[in-house]
Order: structure tokens, then C-alpha cells, then sequence
């Protein structure tokens, strides 16, 4: 069982990182050095309208593109799951997981990336932005998607091979997920949703859903989940499993104020 993260706009490589935090190379550094060159001929002003981000922050990864590289160090990189600091990552809460708790993340958990494609949790990363769901013209096509084709199912069905009944459980955002072609992929797809009660009813709200998907991400991790089934078991922070909203492959988790 494969479980799946979005990436972080946010940052973090300042922090100092745990000693002796084993460390391993990204799947894709080729096709993300191509990505790196369209990128590398685009201007401040293009970044920003691309990306819709302000004039400061293209520039900021107008020079990281520059200074992107194909060879990974401890210089200039660090392990995908200690340098993502969002929303999601705050639930996962990487750093304080145990050597063989990242060990284990380290085979069953995939961090879907604009750049990179597949991140697995210790794989070294350059800080970069490029979301998923940015129209970026290469010659595969007009936008990342169509860059990616069927590479990241190709990889998650390789991680997946010794499997007899392989499962993906999706904890990314839509615009990520999209970048797996469900066509090419080989494996049942389990959906994760997280719900709160608002105004009389209940409804997903970003923010939270976003740190339960990290808190369930830490919550299999931590129990070594192979099955679908032992999700449901899941109560980080007051959520609990809802029978009669979810079904076989929508697993539906509720909290209330």
C-alpha cells in the first residue's frame, strides 16, 4: 500500500535537521533537469504570470532555478519530508518520527511534485516551486500533465510490484492526483476524506483537511497500515471513521466542535 502527499509551497531549509538522517536521489533528476531548462528561460515577470505569484517571490525562484543543479549535497539540498513546511507537513510532523518510522515511510509513502514527479520521503530535493496544476508549455505539451503522461503511475506500479492486492490511498489534492494516469496505473485507488462540522452540516475545509491528510500520513506510518481496513481506526485530533458516509474506496473521517 502506497500512500499518496501533495507537495508545499512553503519552505523549510534552515532548521537543522536530525544527525545521521539517511538520504536518497530523486527518480526523475533527468526529466526534472528539462523542466529546470523551460524554466531557466523565463523571465521575473513571466515566472510571476505564469504562477500568478508576486514580483519578489518569481524572483526569489527565478534565482533558484539558476542555481539548480543535478548533482545533490547536503549543500544544496535536503530529504523532501524535512524541507516541505505546509499545512500537511505540520501534521506529519516528520522530524519527530522515529529512524524506522522513516525507514517505513521511506517505502510506502509518495510526495507528488511539479518538478520532480515522485518524491519518496528521505529522496534529497533543491527548493523550487512549480505547482502541478501550472500550464508550463515543454515540448511533451502544454502543461505539466501532459509533461508527466503516464511516468508517475509507471513508478508508483513499480513500488507497488510485489504486491498481490496493491493499493494507493490518496491523501493529495486534486491537482496533484491528476498527474497519476488512472489508466496506467494498476492499483485500487483509496480516497481519504476529512470533514468538520460548519453551519449545521459537514464539509471540508481546507485548512484542516489539508493537516488530517498529514495526521493520517503520521497515523499509518506510525501503526505500519498495509491495509485499507486499518485506516479506519484513525482518531488524531478528535476525527473518527463514518460508516454510513463512506464507502469501499471513500473512506470518510467526521469530527465535531
Amino acid at each position: 500500500m502506497l500512500f499518496l502527499l501533495s507537495p508545499a509551497k512553503s519552505l523549510d531549509y534552515d532548521t537543522p535537521l536530525p544527525e545521521g538522517l539517511p538520504h536518497t536521489r530523486p527518480a526523475f533528476v533527468p526529466e526534472a533537469a528539462r523542466l529546470i531548462e523551460v524554466l531557466r528561460t523565463q523571465s521575473p515577470q513571466q515566472v510571476a504570470s505564469l504562477m500568478s505569484i508576486s514580483d519578489p517571490l518569481a524572483a526569489l525562484n527565478v534565482a533558484r532555478y539558476a542555481a539548480w543543479r543535478p548533482r545533490f549535497s547536503a549543500a544544496n539540498s535536503r530529504q523532501a519530508v524535512m524541507a516541505f513546511n505546509g499545512d500537511v507537513y505540520e501534521g506529519l510532523q516528520a522530524r519527530t518520527l522515529s529512524a524506522e518510522d522513516l525507514a517505513w515511510a521511506q517505502q510506502h509513502l509518495a510526495i507528488l511534485s511539479g518538478l520532480y514527479g515522485v518524491l519518496r520521503p528521505l529522496d534529497l530535493m533543491q527548493p523550487y516551486r512549480l505547482e502541478m496544476g501550472t500550464r508550463l508549455a515543454t515540448g511533451a505539451g502544454a502543461n505539466l500533465y501532459q509533461f508527466w503522461g503516464t511516468r508517475i503511475a509507471g513508478h508508483l506500479n513499480q513500488r507497488l510490484a510485489s504486491e498481490p492486492a496493491p493499493v494507493v490511498v490518496n491523501l493529495a489534492s486534486q491537482e496533484y492526483f491528476k498527474s497519476v494516469d488512472r489508466k496506467a496505473l494498476k492499483a485500487r485507488v483509496v480516497e481519504c476524506v476529512f470533514e468538520d462540522y460548519k453551519n449545521g452540516e459537514y464539509r471540508i475545509i481546507s485548512f484542516h483537511a489539508k493537516r488530517a491528510r498529514g495526521l493520517m500520513a503520521r497515523y499509518a506510518i506510525r501503526r505500519r497500515a498495509t491495509t485499507p481496513r486499518q485506516l479506519e481506526g484513525f482518531d488524531l485530533e478528535g476525527y473518527a471513521f463514518h460508516p454510513g458516509a463512506s464507502a469501499p474506496d471513500r473512506l470518510v473521517f467526521r469530527r465535531t466542535p
